[in-house]
C-alpha cells in the first residue's frame, strides 16, 4: 500500500554532501508535486562533525513541521547509525555502509562525551555498528540495507577512470539512489534534481546519473519500491523549493535592494551569499538593476554602511545574528535618532555569548525590542513560515521607508537552515513605498531635515542637491545640535509619534492572525517558526476530540493589543499555552506588557532543536487535560 508521506534521516559527517543528497532530493520530489520539507541539523564545524537531515515528503500538503520515528535511516557513517538508531520506526528501514560494521562505539572520537555516555549505558561501550543493527533488526523488525559504499564507488571509478579521492566526492549520491529506488521517485525527477543543482558541470550530472540508476536497479531487485508514494494530490502548478536563507534574498530582490552588509556569521550568511551571486542582474533582456553587497570587516560597520547607503536613498539592509547584532546596537541607535530607514535581518540562534553558532532559539525578542539606549521607534516584526519569509522581506523596505525608521525583521535557525517547498508568490499587489523621499531638487540649499510640523519629514537623499545634516546628538528640524529642552521634547515626540501612525495605518488583522477556532477548547499562542507544526498540531488535537485555535504574531512593534486582547478575552487563564523556543517565554511577555493577560501556561523548548510534532500534541494534550502547567520539550540529537 502506498504512503501518504515518507519520512527520512540521513545522517553523515560535515563535509559528506548531506545537504546536496536534500537538496537533489526536495527538488526532485518536488518536481513530481509532492510537498518537502527538510531540516538541517550540523555542529559549528566545518569538516567532522556529526551532521542530519530530516526530511518529510508528502503527497497530500506542503508540510511545516518535523516527525518522528521516520521510515528511513540513511547513515553514511558509524556514528549515524549509532546516534540515531532509535529514530527508525517499526518494520522501518537503515541503510549503512559495511566499511562501518566492525566500528565500536568508543572509537567515535567525534561524538559528544554525554551521548556517548547515554549510548555506551544502552548499547554497551564495546558495541560495534553491526550490534546496533542486529539489535534493531530483532527488537522492532527493521529491515536493514547493507551496502558497501566502497564498491558501489569502484563502479563509477572503473567507468569513468578516476581515483579515490575523486570518487569519494559522490558518497552522497548513495543516499540519493536508494531513498529513490525505495520510494519509485521517477529518473527524469532525478536527473531534474542534480541539473538544477549542477547546472554548469554537465559531467557531474551524468557520473552522478551512472551511479544513481545502478543503485535504483539494486534497491529495486533486491527490496522493491517499498516507501512508495502515493500520487500527488497537491494542487499547486509551481513552485519554490528554497531554504530560508534563500526565500529572505528572493524577497529582497523582488523588495528592491541596493544594498546589502553582512559580517560572515551562522546562520545569515548565506542569505547575503546568495545576493553576492545576483549583484548584476541580468536577463534576457538585458541589464534590470543591480545591487551592491559588501562583506565588512565587523558587523559595526556592516551596520554603519547600510545607514550611510540609506541616506544615499539605496533600499538598505544588514543581515546578522546575535552577536553581531549585539555590535550593531549603538548604529541602531544613530538611526533612530537620524529617522534613516534601514532594515536589518535577525536571524536568532542559541546564546548568549557564542552560544550554539549552529542550533536554534527564539531568545532574541525583548533584545530585538529594546536594544540601545533611549527610545526611539523601530519596527520588529517576525516571520513563520517560507511564504510569510518572502512577503515580509519586502515589506521590511515598505515600512523602513514608509515611517523613517529602522525595521528589524527577525527570523530564526530553524527558519533559515529548512528546505521547503512553498507555492510560487503571487505578484499581483506587491508595491513598493518609499515614503516621503526626494531624490532631487531644484531647491537647493540648507533643509529642515526634520522638520516638526509633521512626525514624518520629507527625506531629502544625499545626492539630491539639499543640504543637511546628520548627528549623533540631540538636534533641531535643521539637524544642528542642541541641548534645548523644549526643543528635546518636541523631536522626542516628533519621533515617536511614528509608532502611533503605524499602528493605526497597519491593520492589526495583519500584525497576527488567529487560525482555528476562535472559542474552543484551548489557544496557543506563539511565533516565528512555531507556526508549522501549532497548525498541524491543532489537527491532532482535533482528531483527538480536542478543538483549538493559534494565534500567531507577527508584529512586536507596534505590537496589535486590542486584536490579541479581543480574542485572549474568548479563554480563560488555563486553556491559554504559550509555544516558544526560549526558557523565559518571552512573547507572552509582550503579550503581557500589552494587554494585561497573563498566560500560565506554557511549552518551550531550548535545546536548540526544532520542535516536533508528535512531542507538541503530546504535551499540548496533557496541558489542556489540566495534568501539567508547563512542558519542557527535548527531543532531537
Amino acid at each position: 500500500m502506498a504512503l501518504k508521506e515518507a519520512l527520512i534521516l540521513i545522517g553523515g559527517a560535515q563535509g559528506l554532501g548531506i545537504e546536496t543528497s536534500a537538496v537533489v532530493l526536495a527538488t526532485a520530489f518536488a518536481r513530481k508535486g509532492y510537498g518537502i520539507f527538510a531540516s538541517r541539523e550540523y555542529f559549528s564545524n566545518i569538516v567532522g562533525r556529526h551532521s542530519y537531515i530530516n526530511m518529510r515528503i508528502s503527497s497530500n500538503r506542503m508540510p511545516y513541521s518535523l516527525v518522528y520515528p521516520v521510515h528511513l535511516i540513511a547513515a553514511m557513517d558509524a556514528e549515524s547509525v549509532f546516534t540515531h538508531h532509535d529514530e527508525v520506526m517499526e518494520k522501518g528501514f537503515l541503510v549503512y555502509d559495511t566499511g562501518t560494521g566492525k566500528t565500536r562505539l568508543s572509537q567515535i572520537a567525534s561524538m559528544e562525551p554525554p551521548l556517548k555516555e547515554r549510548l555506551s549505558k544502552s548499547l554497551g561501550r564495546t558495541a560495534t555498528v553491526e550490534d546496533v543493527v542486529k539489535k534493531i533488526e530483532s527488537e522492532k523488525g527493521v529491515n536493514v540495507i547493507p551496502v558497501s559504499f566502497k564498491l558501489v564507488l569502484d563502479t563509477l571509478r572503473s567507468k569513468y577512470g578516476i581515483g579515490l579521492a575523486q570518487a569519494q566526492r559522490f558518497r552522497s549520491s548513495i543516499p540519493v539512489g536508494i531513498v529513490a529506488g525505495l520510494t519509485g521517485l521517477e529518473e527524469e525527477a532525478l536527473e531534474y534534481g542534480l541539473r538544477r543543482r549542477f547546472s554548469k558541470r554537465p559531467k557531474l550530472v551524468e557520473m552522478n546519473m551512472f551511479l544513481l540508476r545502478k543503485l535504483v536497479s539494486d534497491i529495486e531487485k533486491e527490496y522493491g519500491n517499498q516507501l512508495k508514494l502515493e500520487k500527488s494530490t497537491n494542487s499547486h502548478e509551481e513552485v519554490i523549493v528554497a531554504s530560508g536563507n534563500d526565500v529572505v534574498a528572493m524577497g529582497k530582490v523582488v523588495g528592491g535592494v541596493r544594498y546589502q552588509s553582512y559580517y560572515p556569521i551562522t546562520p545569515a550568511s548565506d542569505e547575503s551569499v546568495l545576493l553576492e551571486a545576483k549583484e548584476s542582474l541580468k536577463t534576457s533582456k538585458g541589464s534590470i538593476g543591480s545591487l551592491v553587497v559588501l562583506q565588512t570587516e565587523d558587523e559595526i560597520a556592516a551596520i554603519t554602511s547600510a545607514i550611510g547607503a540609506a541616506l544615499a536613498g539605496a533600499r538598505s539592509s544588514t543581515a546578522t545574528s546575535g552577536p553581531g547584532f549585539s555590535l550593531m546596537v549603538e548604529g541602531l541607535g544613530w538611526a533612530g535618532m537620524n529617522e534613516t530607514p534601514v532594515v536589518i535581518t535577525y536571524y536568532q540562534r542559541g546564546g548568549p555569548s557564542t552560544g550554539q553558532p549552529t542550533r536554534g532559539s527564539q531568545s532574541d525578542l525583548l533584545f530585538a525590542m529594546h536594544a540601545s539606549h533611549g527610545e526611539f521607534p523601530r519596527i520588529v516584526l517576525s516571520s513563520g513560515d517560507h511564504v510569510e519569509a518572502f512577503y515580509d522581506a519586502i515589506k521590511a523596505y515598505n515600512l523602513a521607508e514608509k515611517y523613517q525608521l529602522a525595521v528589524i525583521h527577525l527570523l530564526d535557525k530553524f527558519l533559515a537552515n529548512t528546505i521547503a517547498s512553498m507555492p510560487m508568490p503571487r505578484w499581483d499587489g506587491l508595491r513598493i513605498e518609499r515614503g516621503k523621499t526626494v531624490f532631487s531638487t531644484s531647491n537647493g540649499g540648507p533643509v529642515k531635515r526634520f522638520d516638526k510640523s509633521e512626525p514624518i519629514s520629507v527625506r531629502p537623499v544625499l545626492g539630491s542637491g539639499a543640504v543637511t545634516w546628520y548627528t549623533g546628538d540631540e538636534h533641531d528640524e535643521w539637524g544642528h545640535i542642541t541641548e534645548d529642552p523644549v526643543n528635546r521634547i518636541e523631536m522626542y515626540e516628533k519621533r515617536m509619534k511614528k509608532l502611533e501612525i503605524a499602528d493605526k495605518e497597519i491593520p492589526e488583522t495583519e500584525r497576527a492572525k488567529l487560525y482555528g477556532t476562535k472559542d474552543g477548547d484551548f489557544l496557543v499562542v506563539g511565533w516565528g517558526f512555531v507556526k508549522g507544526v501549532a497548525l498541524e498540531a491543532l489537527e491532532l488535537l482535533r482528531s483527538k476530540g480536542l478543538e483549538g485555535g493559534y494565534l500567531h504574531l507577527r508584529y512586536f512593534i507596534p505590537f496589535p493589543s486590542k486584536y490579541v486582547a479581543d480574542i485572549l478575552g474568548n479563554f480563560d487563564e488555563a486553556r491559554v499555552i504559550s509555544v516558544e523556543h526560549n526558557i523565559q517565554a518571552q512573547a507572552a511577555q509582550v503579550v503581557a506588557m500589552n494587554t494585561g493577560f497573563k498566560i500560565k501556561r506554557f511549552v518551550l523548548k531550548y535545546s536548540g532543536r526544532p520542535i516536533y510534532l508528535p512531542e507538541l500534541v503530546r504535551a499540548l494534550e496533557r496541558i489542556v487535560k489540566g495534568e501539567s502547567l508547563k512542558e519542557v520539550l527535548t527531543y532531537g540529537k
